[in-house]
């Protein structure tokens, strides 16, 4: 792959596997570290790739492995330094916000509870539940491609996905919630 199809694939492809890294993340600075941190991986490998194959399949493929090592690496930097939670940092004046431009404060606030909600349910999801559903739905994913990202079997994928809507629809419908 030279440099313009480089260039073509990140025009195409960019945003998807930006959305996915943030999923994945779990937020948009780590989301963002990670897209950058898989694209710079790629534009390494580019000499190696093949446009005509599945390139934006392999993109992903590299961000869950980059994702799953500095997961290991937070996790072994936990148990030598915790850092503050979230409630400690929001004590000292740090603030969470976000900008969306419908029309009234209560519809953003609605709205922001309801997203917080969801994703927090997705993430509860253990990972191999998870993954299958942020593939399907923040990277426009199918099944036959997450199978080969993934590196399991078709029916796998689907019976992942399967379980995986079944423990959320469970968990939605345990906490009254009727959309």
């Amino acid at each position: 792959m030279n440099n313009d199809e480089f260039e073509r694939f990140v025009l195409m492809f960019g945003k998807d596997i930006l959305r996915f890294c943030r999923m994945t993340a779990g937020d948009a600075e780590n989301g963002d570290e990670l897209y950058q941190d898989t694209m710079l991986k790629l534009l390494e490998k580019r000499k190696k790739l093949d446009p005509a194959q599945n390139t934006k399949s392999y993109a992903l493929s590299t961000s869950i492995y980059l994702w799953k090592n500095k997961k290991k690496k937070y996790t072994n930097r936990m148990r030598l330094v915790p850092i503050d939670s979230m409630e400690e940092m929001s004590d000292e004046g740090y603030e969470c916000s976000s900008h969306d431009d419908e029309a009234s404060p209560e519809h953003i606030v609605l709205k922001q509870d309801e997203t917080d909600m969801i994703q927090g349910l997705v993430a509860s999801l253990p990972e191999k539940y998870r993954i299958p559903i942020y593939l399907y739905y923040s990277a426009d994913m199918q099944i036959n491609e997450m199978s080969e990202i993934l590196g399991l079997p078709e029916g796998t994928v689907k019976s992942r996905m399967r379980k995986a809507k079944k423990q959320l629809k469970e968990k939605l419908e345990a906490i009254g919630y009727d959309r």
